[in-house]
């Protein structure tokens, strides 16, 4: 759903399924967030949600079960490639914001923490639920816990793929906000138009760095190359411009 043409809103929708992550839904998402990221002008930003009270149950159960029948090979390929699909998300030249609107079990709640912002319900359930299922964790929920909370975080929820609340997941540094159910997507929303008044090139470089670098030296250079880049723009003028005009700035992309 396209709103106001600087940003859109994607919904995760399975009613039979509790929205778990399906084949059919995994390439459906990936073929939406390629859409959206080849589309000129680009939009600005992108909220994720789910419906019904539901963000994702997680894995497909008949998907989970079909691997007992597999070689070890051709899940590991088959299983790489479902992780990058879902992770699109960090791929994509806008920010992705999250809207966790419900319970959020196992790999969706890892692609939720691969989102850019990501806002939780108090009470509803999450987990990392992976051991309990008895497997490894996945969707790059190893790497994910300790990138946005730490080690400390990752070993307990991991190891114990124990449920927590949203009330806990801020408390551990997991989302950026809480809000109630019925207005979590109104409050992502809000932060897209928030972003959506900001220079797109400028936000666009400002995400690729985040991910990109790994020491100080290379967040220098990034920096560099980007600010830059942003030199050249008219939107950069345009900031200039506005502030000594004393007005805000109206960014067209260019």
């Amino acid at each position: 759903r396209a709103l106001d043409g600087r940003f859109a809103v994607l919904y995760l929708y399975n009613p039979v399924t509790k929205i778990s992550l399906t084949l059919e839904m995994w390439l459906a998402f990936h073929g939406e967030l390629r859409r959206l990221a080849s589309e000129e002008p680009l939009i600005r930003a992108l909220v994720v949600s789910g419906k019904n009270g539901v963000f994702s149950a997680g894995g497909d159960f008949e998907m989970l079960r079909s691997f007992i029948e597999k070689d070890p090979e051709e899940n590991q390929s088959y299983m790489e490639s479902f992780y990058n699909l879902f992770l699109e998300v960090r791929k994509v030249p806008f920010p992705v914001i999250a809207a966790v609107n419900g319970h959020a079990i196992g790999a969706s709640l890892a692609m939720a923490l691969a989102c850019d912002l990501r806002y939780f319900v108090p009470d509803a359930k999450y987990a990392f639920n992976f051991v309990r299922l008895g497997m490894h964790p996945g969707m790059g929920s190893s790497f994910l816990i300790k990138e946005i909370a730490g080690m400390l975080h990752a070993q307990e929820l991991l190891l114990t793929g124990r449920y927590f609340s949203g009330t806990e997941a801020q408390e551990r540094g997991l989302c950026h906000g809480l809000c109630p159910a019925d207005d979590i997507l109104e409050h992502a929303v809000e932060t897209a138009r928030e972003i959506g008044s900001a220079a797109p090139a400028a936000v666009r470089l400002c995400k690729a760095g985040l991910y990109k670098n790994q020491t100080l030296a290379d967040a220098l250079s990034h920096e560099a190359y980007s600010q830059a880049q942003n030199f050249a723009t008219e939107d950069y003028r345009e900031a200039l411009d506005a502030i000594q005009e004393k007005r805000r700035p109206e960014f067209k992309d260019n």
